[in-house]
């Protein structure tokens, strides 16, 4: 039987790492998509060769690991230049995620995916992969006051990001569940608590 999955996504900036550690503590196993493409592009990581030939030296520091400002920058720069990172990246960001999840022990699983959306957009098959997909939201202006604080961008940097991912209102048109992340964490505790008791519910009642 295939595991429960529900798909874990929202704009930068808007939480999904807090709330990934939210349900984690409660004992759901949760698969990062981000955290494994930074493995693969870390030192001695399963992407570096090929991101090596296809862009060139400048690209790999010389510990060996992609360098991610000289790559942000070029992708912005020439979006076909993202089309061949991602064609690099996805399939082994997925190959891995899928691993992880049929690996998963909890009562369902959470795959946390920031572009869940847009890859959904290319390939509608792709949804089919979640059971639920939960957003993560807040305002924009969260969105870029956080990122600012967090990694030193400024509003332009973080525009220019939010800009090439999915909308809010296009994320909360595929969202099944929605966490409101505009407020302390403080208040996240019990939305969680309640999406969680909700997920077991639905994954003890799926058919053997």
């Amino acid at each position: 039987m295939r595991r429960y999955v529900v798909g874990l996504t929202g704009g930068i900036g808007s939480g999904k790492s807090t709330i990934g550690d939210e349900f984690a503590r409660l004992g759901v196993t949760v698969v990062d998509a981000d955290a494994i493409a930074h493995a693969l592009t870390a030192p001695g990581g399963g992407a570096i060769a090929a991101i090596r030939e296809a862009f060139g030296d400048a690209f790999v520091t010389a510990e060996g690991a992609m360098d991610r400002a000289a790559m942000r920058e070029r992708v912005f720069r020439q979006p076909q230049d993202r089309s061949r990172l991602e064609a690099i990246l996805h399939p082994m960001v997925r190959s891995e995620s899928e691993r992880q999840v049929s690996a998963c022990a909890s009562a369902y699983c959470m795959l946390m995916v920031p572009l869940l959306v847009e890859a959904a957009g290319r390939d509608p098959a792709w949804r089919d992969r979640f059971d639920r997909i939960l957003v993560v939201d807040c305002r924009e202006e969260t969105q870029i006051e956080r990122v600012r604080r967090r990694n030193g961008f400024d509003e332009a940097a973080v525009r220019r990001i939010m800009a090439a991912q999915a909308s809010r209102a296009a994320r909360l048109a595929h969202a099944d569940d929605v966490i409101d992340n505009d407020g302390p964490r403080e208040g996240l505790a019990a939305q969680v608590a309640a999406l969680h008791a909700s997920y077991l519910a639905r994954a003890a009642r799926r058919p053997a």
